[in-house]
């Protein structure tokens, strides 16, 4: 089994972490354009356990939270992109537009969300993970390290025509 898993396969992992004692740590988010920001945050929510999963909405729920044009990469590469990283152990793709299902299944010990939620802002699974006595912590935010900024200065750079030279004399490279 690797590291991307559904949530039947997850739950049979929990019963197995649990039984060891392990502190399990859950995120989740769409890490869509996956940068500096998004590497540094789950090293550290993995910091705070022993195993670190992430849920990852679906290319669906992050269109109806972020837009039409979002996702830029989709799911499949996503979770890959992920999976790929040391510090994450799994990743669990969901449907809904927040994670409180996914968290009332998994009860995990710690909800870890980033600090770009802001001052005195909840995330929405903070009751779910309240009724089974878990913990949330919130992460500092690493400033100017967003995907929105990402995508703003990938526009502003070459969004009038500005790539027409980029890669020039190049055939049929991937990295055109």
């Amino acid at each position: 089994m690797g590291k991307i898993v559904s949530l039947e396969e997850a739950l049979n992992i929990w019963g197995k972490l649990q039984a060891e004692g392990k502190t399990v740590v859950f995120t989740n988010g769409h890490f869509d354009l996956l940068h500096m920001g998004h590497v540094d945050y789950l090293q550290r929510a993995r910091e705070l356990g022993d195993v670190l999963a992430v849920g990852l909405n679906s290319d669906a729920s992050t269109r109806a939270l972020k837009g039409e044009k979002r996702p830029v990469v989709p799911q499949g590469e996503r979770a890959r992109m992920l999976a790929a990283l040391a510090c994450v152990d799994y990743v669990i793709l969901f449907e809904e537009t927040t994670a409180n299902s996914l968290v009332e299944a998994l009860k995990p010990d710690l909800y870890v969300k980033g600090g770009d939620w802001g001052e005195g802002h909840t995330p929405p699974e903070a009751e779910v993970v309240a009724s089974y006595g878990g913990q949330v912590r919130i992460l500092p935010y690493l400033p100017e390290h967003s995907t929105t900024g990402l995508i703003e200065t990938i526009v502003e750079r070459f969004g009038s025509g500005g790539m027409e030279n980029e890669g020039a004399g190049c055939q049929g490279g991937h990295g055109n």
